[in-house]
């Protein structure tokens, strides 16, 4: 179709944490992009909490760095608190966040943006995608404005401004979030295009002039004593003296009455909202209504930013009327003389059910089409940024004729958040949990740059400065492992510390590896007693994140094996391919359901076969005795 401008590799339609990670990566390995969003000042925009990463949302940062993506650079660049949590727990569990400067994070984004030279911007709203005639390919996309940009591949990443209709109370009107107009026509041209739609809900909290609050009776929260930082490339961080400190405080009876009375004009309970939000994180008032055998429910305060005394209340998501809001919200102790800068509100928006993409992002509709982020039907700004990595680096390796760059579950969260979407689908909004990779012992957030920064780098993403950091770092992980594995160390020099940490002493000399899986010692303690090994150790790298690495490897190194040989057992099924075309209603001996499910979601491998709901075991044996014909 004829257009003023010139045409593209790739349009990215969206400009949150999916869109500028899809159209960074898109420009970075080399397609012309452009990237359109409907208010250039709010590109990334933390609509929700001011926070990245979490408990394994801080692992899909580290991942997306490692390939050579922007969140982890950005976080560090814009972070004003770092804590490490879970770290009771085994190095599987630890999950990096920190709280983030919300205006410093958006203006630092677009910065790492415009540094990218293939990479162009436009603001405008898409209302439609172009298609050819047989609504097979993507063409392009027109705006509002009634201006064609042509290009090869379009990537969507809606967020909630597709039909977006925000909630307070018995109010509402149609917005994609705070201050900010919907985005309505997408979804009518892709039902138009045989796309099935579906509504969620997410909401979020009010926020506060920290000035008003009595921190006296709130429970101050610190950041670590020794910052970590997301991304492999950051070499400082704020110490822990200059970062913001957040605080915790906690409702009531009283708070939780005075939010009840709102409950007969809530949208949650008087049926103006019918969509699902999500399970893991939800309002205020689902909290008392669920869970009404508990008096209180923990609450976070946490700066907005360097420069602003705005503050957000983490715990306290809600669409209750404003006067309602406004009276629990002084209830609270240290709130009594809150000051409400914006009431919390729930936002209701489109999505197309994930089972229509495949695991490149790519639509199985319309080839040259991507979905990324919450129009898959997740939640959270890693989850969105992670999916829009991976369109960003498949729409421009399609424009370019190369293969498909696919994550297995095997290899990265990022390979079990796209598995799970397409597979199992999401009837509310996904969000990433430890507990949904069932190789969280090697998908540690620690080895991202050793599972990843090598792939990154082959296919263009990753920078040669990168790789060769990431190379050193190996290299000298290897050869602190080798040292350890092969110095001797003596019961003279290692009984008395042996003793002073409460574990066993020794018999007779014992390589220094046999020490490091007591859970008693570390590779530092043991160097500590033995200063010839300790001097050796310290030639090779005094690097803490070197030594954490040698020593997770050593202490866990059972349960990584008998991972390694898990994902050797499955290679077989997620290898096998099924070919797009399979006619599943000539496989007789299929179930009845297996047999619908999978003509459903069609799936792209024997492995992501066997996890769809309702496919049975038996229905694997079949396919595969099938497939092997």
């Amino acid at each position: 179709m004829k257009s003023l401008y010139p045409d593209y590799d790739v349009i990215v339609v969206g400009a949150g944490h999916a869109g500028s990670e899809a159209a960074g990566a898109a420009a970075e390995i080399g397609a012309k992009t452009l990237l359109i969003t409907m208010n250039l000042d709010a590109i990334a925009k933390m609509s929700c909490n001011p926070a990245i990463g979490g408990v394994a949302k801080g692992q899909l940062v580290r991942e997306i760095d490692a390939l050579g993506g922007l969140m982890g650079i950005v976080a560090d660049k814009s972070g004003v608190q770092y804590r490490i949590l879970n770290t009771s727990k085994g190095p599987a569990m630890w999950s990096p966040r920190c709280q983030s400067d919300r205006a410093l994070y958006s203006k630092t984004m677009r910065e790492e943006l415009e540094k990218k030279d293939n990479l162009h911007f436009r603001q405008d709203n898409v209302v439609d995608v172009l298609t050819t005639e047989d609504g097979k390919r993507a063409t392009g996309v027109r705006t509002s404005t009634g201006q064609v940009f042509n290009a090869n591949a379009v990537i969507l990443t809606t967020g909630t401004f597709g039909n977006g209709l925000m909630h307070i109370g018995e109010t509402n009107f149609g917005g994609g979030r705070s201050g900010e107009r919907a985005s309505i026509g997408i979804s009518a041209a892709l039902e138009d295009l045989g796309f099935e739609v579906g509504r969620l809900k997410t909401g979020t909290p009010p926020r506060l002039d920290g000035r008003s609050i009595d921190y006296e009776k709130l429970e101050i929260q610190y950041g670590d004593e020794e910052p970590q930082a997301f991304s492999f490339m950051t070499d400082s961080l704020p110490t822990r003296e200059e970062q913001l400190t957040c605080w915790i405080g906690q409702t009531n009876e009283e708070v939780h009455d005075m939010l009840r009375s709102g409950f007969d004009r809530s949208p949650m309970f008087n049926g103006t909202i019918d969509s699902t939000g999500p399970r893991y994180c939800p309002s205020i008032e689902d909290k008392i209504n669920r869970f009404s055998d508990k008096d209180s429910h923990q609450l976070f305060l946490e700066p907005e930013g360097w420069n602003t005394y705005e503050m957000y209340l983490n715990g306290f998501s809600t669409s209750l009327p404003e006067d309602v809001q406004y009276k629990a919200l002084r209830t609270i102790p240290g709130f009594e003389d809150a000051v409400m800068l914006r009431p919390g509100y729930a936002i209701e928006y489109d999505y197309f059910p994930p089972y229509q993409i495949r695991r490149s992002m790519e639509t199985k509709i319309t080839e040259g089409l991507f979905f990324a982020g919450q129009i898959n039907g997740t939640t959270g700004y890693e989850e969105a940024a992670c999916q829009g990595l991976m369109a960003g680096i498949n729409a421009a390796r399609k424009t370019q004729d190369q293969d498909e760059f696919i994550l297995k579950r095997s290899e990265a969260y990022i390979g079990v958040l796209i598995d799970d979407l397409i597979t199992k689908g999401t009837e509310e909004p996904y969000r990433m949990f430890t507990s949904r990779a069932e190789h969280r012992i090697l998908l540690r957030q620690d080895n991202a740059d050793l599972r990843l920064t090598e792939l990154g780098h082959k296919i263009g993403l990753a920078s040669d400065e990168r790789f060769e950091k990431y190379k050193a770092k190996k290299e000298e992980i290897d050869q602190l492992h080798d040292l350890i594995a092969d110095y001797t160390v003596y019961p003279e020099k290692m009984d008395p510390m042996l003793k002073e940490r409460g574990t066993s002493t020794l018999s007779q000399p014992v390589k220094a590896k046999t020490l490091v899986p007591r859970p008693e010692l570390s590779i530092r303690n043991i160097m500590e007693a033995d200063p010839e090994l300790k001097q050796k150790a310290l030639e090779i790298t005094t690097d803490e994140l070197v030594f954490e690495q040698v020593e997770i490897q050593i202490k866990y190194a059972g349960y990584i094996e008998k991972e390694f040989e898990m994902v050797e057992e499955m290679k077989k099924q997620e290898d096998t391919l099924i070919p797009d075309d399979l006619e599943y209603s000539k496989i007789n001996s299929l179930s009845s359901e297996g047999r619908q499910k999978m003509d459903r979601i069609r799936p792209e491998t024997l492995g992501q076969a066997s996890r769809i709901s309702g496919v049975s075991a038996s229905d694997v044996s079949v396919l595969m005795v099938y497939l092997n014909k």
